[in-house]
């Protein structure tokens, strides 16, 4: 596990390269964990006490070069400190290791199922996540968890993880007009969250259904209305006024 009494003079994160200049080789490497991002900013929307981190450098020793993951989610850490944002994320100033690392392997592996797992392993990162699409034996989404200091891999597709109140998996869906397998959130009883694509027009379904329902009432009491006035007016054809019955 990682030892978090470090050394007040390590530089901070405004002293620390931001970018190590290495472009994204995988369109699924933005668009898979920006759709969980996505997900996340309307879920825990009043939430401020999260970060999600998508291609940012994770430095954990000033000696030592940063860590890129694909995406990393801590909590219990400021989500905004000012309007520019984190340049990257500095664990000794956050004071917090993430609990979640996900990394998207590209056509060509990068050492996500060895010396990237080790890594992380070692610093106490406690799910690692890996998904590869390309896989065709194996599964595509592996989920380890920290036990006693070592990753074991959860057997399930959907793993819920209740020390960060979040369930993953994956499934076939469509996100940014591309239809085929995403990774969602869900909640413990596996219930997929839905995208901001998907909640938008849910809410439009409902305001549809409520305008529709609106307009059946007024249908409904307009008809009322004729039928008062029909009754209404055969009482006055019978010499009784409708005005005056008790």
């Amino acid at each position: 596990m990682l030892d978090y009494n470090f050394p007040k003079h390590w530089p901070s994160a405004d002293e620390l390269p931001d970018s190590d200049e290495t472009p994204v080789d995988n369109e699924l490497q933005e668009l898979i964990p920006g759709l969980l991002k996505a997900i996340l900013l309307i879920l825990w929307g009043e939430r401020m006490d999260w970060f999600f981190g998508i291609d940012m450098g994770l430095y954990h020793h000033p000696e030592k070069p940063p860590i890129v993951p694909d995406a990393f989610l801590s909590l219990g850490v400021q989500r905004f400190y000012d309007e520019e944002l984190r340049p990257s994320y500095v664990v000794w100033e956050e004071k917090v290791m993430p609990s979640f690392v996900l990394e998207v392997v590209s056509p060509t592996p990068r050492k996500e199922y060895t010396a990237k797992l080790e890594e992380y392993q070692r610093l106490g990162v406690l799910y690692y996540v890996i998904y590869s699409s390309r896989r065709r034996r194996k599964p595509r989404l592996e989920v380890y968890k920290l036990v006693n200091g070592s990753y074991e891999l959860q057997p399930e597709n959907l793993v819920w993880m209740p020390e960060i109140g979040l369930g993953i998996g994956c499934e076939r869906g469509n996100y940014s007009g591309v239809t085929r397998e995403w990774l969602y959130w869900y909640d413990a009883d596996g219930k997929r969250y839905l995208t901001p694509e998907e909640q938008v027009k849910e809410s439009a379904q409902r305001l549809q259904q409520e305008s529709q329902r609106a307009q059946q009432e007024s249908q409904r009491a307009q008809q009322e209305s004729q039928r008062a006035d029909r009754l209404a007016e055969r009482l006055r054809e019978l010499g009784i006024d409708p005005d005056n019955i008790n």
